[in-house]
């Protein structure tokens, strides 16, 4: 299946995507986890509907309030671009962005069931041993808790290379700069003889979805085996 340079422009934007929006979200997803978990606090239901608020609104709904909030009129996005140059939307930071919001509830959902599992009287140990906080977590709680980690990291990659709706409100359908995979399918689909083309995006997209959940897997297993050693 030979790809056209727009095709591998949509590929290489996407990877680099689902990546950066991975690397930006990870650290708020253990941290945000964790307090879901072994959190008490008041309003703790509260930040659990609003972490998971993704699942169950339109993308669209949700590209919309990021354009209001990081758009360059809004109280963040203009604060941003005043006082530093940053622009959020319409470029592929956004879409990193927009993609990062729509998969951090499953990165967190896959972490939290990890941590879940994770026996507290480990750590109740190690405290009597005279461990800090932040000595149990980096030697006890993270270790035990990595295969949920690694499977929602790969799992929230996969997620992010199909995301379409908030993209393309958010950092719209710009060839170069925001066309992912999926945005490139819709605009090929919406063109006069892109049939071609739109099959082979397809299946590019099905492909790497499938590599994605397939590697996930993979790696929670691997990880698993390492901690039972």
């Amino acid at each position: 299946m030979q790809l056209s340079p727009a095709e591998l422009d949509a590929l290489r934007l996407s990877l680099v995507v689902a990546a950066r929006s991975v690397l930006f979200s990870l650290p708020f997803a253990v941290i945000i986890a964790w307090l879901l978990t072994r959190g008490r606090f008041a309003g703790r239901w509260l930040l659990d509907a609003f972490v998971h608020l993704p699942l169950v609104l339109p993308p669209v709904a949700i590209g919309y309030v990021l354009l209001l909030v990081f758009g360059n009129h809004g109280p963040i996005g203009g604060w941003l671009h005043n006082n530093f140059g940053i622009q959020l939307a319409f470029t592929t930071a956004g879409a990193a962005l927009a993609t990062a919001v729509m998969a951090f509830p499953l990165m967190v959902r896959s972490i939290r069931l990890s941590l879940e599992n994770v026996d507290p009287g480990l750590e109740a140990a190690a405290r009597t041993l005279g461990a800090r906080p932040v000595d149990r977590f980096f030697t006890i709680t993270l270790p035990l808790m990595l295969p949920g980690v690694l499977a929602g990291a790969v799992t929230a990659f996969a997620a992010g290379l199909g995301e379409f709706g908030a993209v393309i409100t958010f950092a719209a359908n710009v060839p170069g700069v925001t066309r992912t995979i999926p945005l490139a399918l819709y605009t090929a689909i919406q063109s006069p003889g892109g049939d071609d083309q739109a099959l082979r995006l397809a299946v590019m997209s099905f492909v790497l979805g499938l590599i994605g959940l397939l590697l996930a897997e993979m790696l929670a297993r691997r990880a698993r085996s390492l901690v039972g050693r």
